[in-house]
Formats: C-alpha cells, sequence, structure tokens
C-alpha cells in the first residue's frame, strides 16, 4: 500500500454486525475480522442493480455504497479498494464482492 493506515477500534463482531446488516440487508454473506481491527464484508453483486448490458457495478455505485456507509456512522474508514471474491458456493445464481473498512481509533 502507498499509504498510511489509521489505527481501527477493535471491536467485537456483535457490535459491528447491526451496522453491516442495517445496510447490505439482505445481501449480507459474510463479515471477516483482520488482526488489525479492520473488516471485510462479503456480499451479494445483487446489491447492485446493474445497468442493462453491464456485467459488474460502476464507480458510481462503489463510490456510493462507501458513501452510505459513512453516513451510517461518520467513525468508519473504508478502504479505496474493492472488488469481487470468490463466493465458497458452487450452486451461488450470483457473484460476490468485498468491501474493506474499520472504525477509526481516535
Amino acid at each position: 500500500m502507498d499509504y498510511d493506515l489509521p489505527e481501527f477500534d477493535k471491536r467485537p463482531q456483535h457490535q459491528v454486525l447491526p451496522y453491516v446488516k442495517q445496510i447490505y440487508t439482505g445481501s449480507f454473506l459474510k463479515l471477516i475480522e483482520y488482526d488489525d481491527g479492520h473488516w471485510r464484508i462479503v456480499f451479494k453483486s445483487t446489491y447492485f442493480v446493474l445497468q442493462e448490458g453491464k456485467t459488474e457495478p460502476t464507480k458510481s455505485q462503489w463510490s456510493t455504497l462507501k458513501k452510505k456507509m459513512k453516513r451510517h456512522n461518520r467513525g468508519v474508514f473504508v478502504f479505496k479498494e474493492t472488488g469481487s471474491v470468490d463466493c465458497e458456493m458452487s450452486d451461488a445464481d450470483y457473484d460476490c464482492y468485498y468491501v474493506d473498512f474499520g472504525f477509526f481509533r481516535y
């Protein structure tokens, strides 16, 4: 990474889940905690309404999602990098995406 990350406030999963589920509603799949206190949310591609002929979300849709996360909690840091991940389910009829985020310590 070419930038310094803030220090994250390590929170238990039971405090983070309500925040995530409020934003991702029925698209939420799993939440992964990292040692430095940041989290990765994995969610269904069905969260996004894709434009006709498009196979992935636009830059604007990603930006809107990040803004929504920040509006729900001003103490959230959302990483620039987002993308797709393996759904780990062979019969899934959707793709999976991820967003990494953390709660500012200070």
